[in-house]
C-alpha cells in the first residue's frame, strides 16, 4: 500500500511557493488541483540561489499519473506561470517517475470534487488485493449513486479514466481508475 507522502513544507518561503503551486488545476479535470490529485510531491527553495529581484529560486517536484501523461507539459508551464505571477523568477519543475503515482495519493477533497464534477472517484486502495477470487468492480454512479453500473470501455476520455454507464439513470460517466 502506498500513502501520500507529500507534505506542505514547514519552511515559510517554501510553504508559500507550495500554496501557489497547489492552485494549479489539472488541465483535463479543471475542478481538481495538483495537490488534491496527489501529483504535487514537493516544493523547496534552493539554498543560495536567487532571481534578479532577490527572491529564492524554487524547485517544484511533480509526478505524472501516467508516465506518458500529455497534461504534464501544461501542468509544468502552469506551475511556472503561477509562481512567476507571484514574484518567483527562477522556477524549476522536476518530473519524477519513482515512486510511481497512485490514486492513494489523491486527497478526500479531491475525490469529492471528482464526484461532484461527474467523475466517479477511485475506490479502494491500489495494490491491496485480498482473496484468490477476482470479483467485478462496482462503481457508484456520480449522478444517482446507483451501484447498478457497467463498464463500456476500459479507456475513457483519458488513459486514467474508464467509461461507465449507469443502468438506472442511463447516464454515461467517467471513472477515475484505481492505480
Amino acid at each position: 500500500m502506498s500513502t501520500n507522502t507529500a507534505v506542505r513544507p514547514a519552511d515559510a518561503e517554501a510553504a508559500k511557493a507550495w500554496d501557489i503551486a497547489a492552485t494549479v488545476c489539472d488541465p483535463e479535470i479543471p475542478v481538481i488541483n495538483i495537490a488534491e490529485l496527489g501529483i504535487l510531491r514537493s516544493v523547496r527553495t534552493i539554498e543560495g540561489e536567487y532571481d534578479g529581484a532577490g527572491n529564492p529560486a524554487v524547485e517544484v517536484t511533480i509526478t505524472p499519473t501516467y508516465s506518458g501523461c500529455p497534461a504534464m507539459d501544461a501542468i509544468r508551464d502552469d506551475v511556472v506561470a503561477a509562481l512567476a505571477a507571484n514574484g518567483y523568477g527562477d522556477v524549476r519543475v522536476k518530473l519524477v517517475l519513482a515512486p510511481a503515482w497512485t490514486t492513494d495519493w489523491m486527497t478526500a477533497e479531491g475525490k469529492a470534487k471528482l464526484n461532484e464534477y461527474g467523475i466517479a472517484p477511485p475506490t479502494g486502495l491500489a495494490g491491496v488485493r485480498t482473496g484468490p477470487v477476482s470479483l467485478g468492480l462496482s462503481v457508484k454512479c456520480p449522478r444517482c449513486n446507483s451501484l447498478n453500473t457497467r463498464e463500456l470501455t476500459r479507456f475513457g476520455s483519458t488513459s486514467c479514466k474508464a467509461l461507465y454507464q449507469c443502468n438506472e439513470c442511463k447516464e454515461p460517466f467517467d471513472y477515475f481508475k484505481v492505480l
